[in-house]
């Protein structure tokens, strides 16, 4: 048996590719996210790992809609999104699959076009 504490992990983030970690995959990454009303992150996207983000309490701002408690929201690699708090809220938070550096700010830039 292992035990750990999710204070202990780094920004809730426990399972995945990185440490510290309770069980190491480069299958996929799993967090809890606990954010204060306010709480921000900058428009980012990634190039590789699906996130698929549970919001289990409270109320946030992703993709310019508002979601509540049980609400699933599934980003393909490529899209971007911000986030806000609008609320105290507690995610779940799940990429697949784990890669190191893949989170980009911004949106994804257009492919170029070979003339």
């Amino acid at each position: 048996m292992k035990s750990a504490r999710l204070a202990d992990m780094t920004g809730g983030w426990f399972v995945g590719d990185f440490l510290p970690v309770v069980q190491a995959s480069k299958d996929c990454e799993v967090a809890v996210k606990h954010y204060r009303s306010g709480d921000r992150e900058a428009l980012h996207h990634h190039r590789v790992a699906t996130e698929i983000t549970l919001i289990v309490s409270g109320r946030v701002r992703m993709c310019d809609r508002e979601w509540g408690e049980g609400d699933i929201v599934v980003l393909a690699p490529g899209e971007a999104t911000s986030f806000e708090a609008l609320t105290d809220a507690v995610n779940v938070v799940v990429k697949l699959p784990s890669v190191k550096n893949d989170k980009f700010l911004g949106e994804l830039p257009p492919p170029s076009i070979e003339e």
